[in-house]
């Protein structure tokens, strides 16, 4: 069972060290007990707590310093003073100097308890509330909608997973198939029976930053590290700590940073860049990709080693194309919640055939593509039911399928390269664009995603 907290105590008193340590302990925290003052701002930075707990008077050193200390160097925690003096004037001047509260000597085992659960509890309310700021707006698209025994089978192995509580799981599949979905479907459930009852969701997109800040996103690092490291900064493996790290494409990680990752999931501890502490970490790892990780070992672009250490457990997720049962019910579903979002309730459905004319296309953008096109009828559109009309064209007046135009094509005896005709059309779509790999996907049918893998992979930048 995870911890309820982190709790940093510090007195000279090394009986009263132990008697707060063991009730603190005993009382589900992680508690790190020191009696030597000395480098106490950076054994608090290394240790990471919600509390610290300072004595203020202590030889040759001022609690209410360190406390200003803690404060100047913006670390992240609550200071609660501990003094044997009881006067209104001391408390002030604690207060003043940033505490969150102070006890008195001797202790009333109970009362320290009320304060320092009362700290924790307040700063957790507030991570929560700011994580569900941050992810308020589009949270009701993250459910798993659908019918078809391919959705229901995916669900059950989510349900395994999560019951086991295995640290890592590599979730594959294209471009908008729903990847992160799944990924919070077992994180949800994960959180089932938690008397904590919240736990961080944290992803980063390994592809979207500069590979610079990729690192410090994923470890942290130290105030001073580098150049632009003007205070320290947990990565994202802190700050999920208890709860869940995504790493959006994965596939598109440096190798260097492949061997850390590594190193993380193998000895689930993180060190920030500058840093010579290793923080413990409690968090299960999303792996999403829509490369075939295979391929890219072969190639020597990932490393085998971190492939067999996320692949032991895999989630494929099918394109939509293939489970087309579910385009109905995710369409209908998608109606509903925009028509709520937008003030619009006059939606109550889609005609025969509009729900037709969903159902054949091959949706290359998966559900983020359908999700997209229902959600630009409900802002353009009036209608009570939503006709073929309200369609975008390339949905009403589909392209020939590629299956169709192979069909009138035939291989030569000598034989062809199938890369070599993919890079030829990539670079006629790419010239019938102008440029534009927007455009350019469109006509290939693919997603903006897959298409710029394609570009990097021929080298048609």
């Amino acid at each position: 069972m995870k911890p309820r907290g982190r709790i940093f105590l510090l007195d000279d008193d090394e009986l009263i060290v132990s008697m707060l340590g063991r009730a603190l302990r005993g009382d589900g925290y992680d508690v790190r007990t020191e009696v030597d003052p000395d480098g106490t701002v950076d054994k608090v930075r290394s240790f990471a707590p919600d509390v610290v707990m300072l004595d203020i008077n202590m030889p040759g050193h001022s609690g209410i310093e360190l406390l200003g200390e803690i404060v100047r160097e913006r670390i992240p925690t609550q200071v609660v003073m501990l003094t044997s003096d009881d006067t209104a004037e001391t408390a002030v001047r604690a207060m003043k100097a940033g505490a969150a509260d102070y006890l008195t000597k001797p202790f009333n085992l109970d009362e320290v308890k009320i304060v320092v659960d009362r700290i924790v509890e307040s700063a957790h309310l507030k991570n929560e509330v700011e994580y569900l700021r941050k992810f308020a707006t589009g949270l009701t698209h993250r459910e798993v909608v659908g019918k078809s025994s391919t959705i229901h089978k995916l669900k059950v192995r989510c349900e395994k997973l999560a019951d086991a509580r295995v640290p890592a799981v590599l979730i594959t599949g294209e471009s908008g198939a729903g990847k992160e979905v799944f990924a919070r479907y077992i994180h949800d459930r994960m959180q089932r029976g938690d008397p904590a009852g919240f736990a961080p969701f944290v992803g980063i997109n390994c592809a979207a930053l500069p590979e610079p800040l990729v690192e410090s996103e994923l470890f942290g690092h130290e105030k001073g590290a580098f150049t632009d490291a003007k205070s320290e900064k947990k990565g994202i493996f802190e700050q999920a700590n208890g709860g869940s790290v995504l790493l959006d494409e994965i596939g598109e990680m440096r190798k260097e940073l492949q061997a850390k990752l590594l190193r993380v999931l193998e000895e689930r501890t993180v060190r920030r860049i500058g840093g010579r502490q290793d923080f413990p970490i409690d968090a299960q790892v999303f792996a999403t990709t829509n490369r075939n990780l295979e391929q890219a070992v072969e190639k020597g672009e990932f490393r085998v080693d971190l492939y067999f250490r996320l692949n032991a457990f895999s989630l494929p997720i099918p394109p939509l194309r293939e489970r087309r049962e579910d385009i109905p019910v995710l369409a209908e579903h998608f109606l509903g919640m925009y028509s709520e979002r937008y003030g619009k309730p006059g939606f109550k459905g889609f005609s025969p055939e509009a729900m037709e004319m969903l159902v054949s296309h091959r949706w290359p953008g998966n559900v983020r593509e359908l999700r997209n096109v229902v959600e630009r009828i409900v802002v353009l559109e009036q209608e009570e039911f939503v006709g073929p009309e309200h369609l975008p064209d390339e949905i009403r007046q589909p392209r020939m399928r590629v299956e169709d135009m192979a069909a009138g094509l035939t291989i030569p005896d000598t034989g062809l390269s199938l890369e070599n005709v993919e890079r030829s059309l990539i670079a006629q779509a790419l010239g019938k664009a102008g440029g534009n790999k927007t455009v350019a996907a469109k006509l290939l049918g693919i997603s903006y995603d897959s298409l710029r893998y394609q570009v990097k992979k021929y080298g048609l930048e």
